[in-house]
């Protein structure tokens, strides 16, 4: 692990279904991308249903992208996980309220997931790598130069509704829920993952 990693919190509400969903997912792409250890992506929850594994059905649905929920654990948001955090994905915008609440400062780095992906939908991310002989930028840089990237298109479009900037929760629901959770979160974290493991 880098020494110094680029630190990426997410945030729902059990930490069990979505914020599990896109750690996981996340985490799988940004190894990819960057290698294992130079981004951590982690998740709590504001409610979370502390120590209980990923929920069987999300679980389920993120095998079938092909991503691993082993040894996932749920845990509670405190004020210290999001301080340390270069970025903040939230389920959410009440989560993204949270979120600043809790610690205010996070108002500059925070995001619900679909948003992030909306507001980087124009901004070019480059290539992964900016030459076989320039040295990879750090993870941390890179994080805080998308966070810059993303912070500074807010106001240049119209804002999404809720039902265009949240992810469905789909505790104790249907496969179809699920299914629309799932759907929701893959069709963000290609471009998420694509500007934040860029070197």
């Amino acid at each position: 692990m880098s020494p110094d990693p680029a630190r990426i919190l997410v945030v729902c509400t059990g930490n069990v279904c979505r914020s599990p969903f896109i750690e996981r997912g996340l985490q799988a792409e940004l190894d990819r991308l960057r290698g294992s250890g130079e981004v951590v992506v982690e998740s709590a929850g504001t409610g979370a249903l502390v120590g209980e594994p990923m929920d069987a059905q999300a679980h389920r649905a993120l095998q079938g992208k092909g991503y691993s929920a082993d040894g996932f654990r749920a845990r509670a948001l405190t004020p210290e996980l999001v301080a340390s955090a270069d970025l903040v994905l939230t389920a959410t915008r009440r989560h993204r309220g949270q979120v600043a609440t809790m610690h205010p400062k996070a108002l500059r780095y925070v995001f619900t997931l679909r948003e992030l992906a909306d507001l980087l939908r124009d901004v070019d991310p480059g290539p992964v790598a900016a030459g076989a002989d320039a040295p990879p930028r750090p993870a941390r840089e890179a994080v805080r130069e998308v966070v810059r990237l993303a912070a500074g298109q807010r106001g240049m479009r119209p804002p999404l509704s809720d039902q265009d900037a949240d992810v469905v929760d789909p505790y104790r629901r249907d496969d179809s829920v699920f299914e629309t959770m799932a759907s929701q979160v893959m069709a963000a974290l290609p471009a998420v993952a694509a500007h934040l493991g860029r070197r």
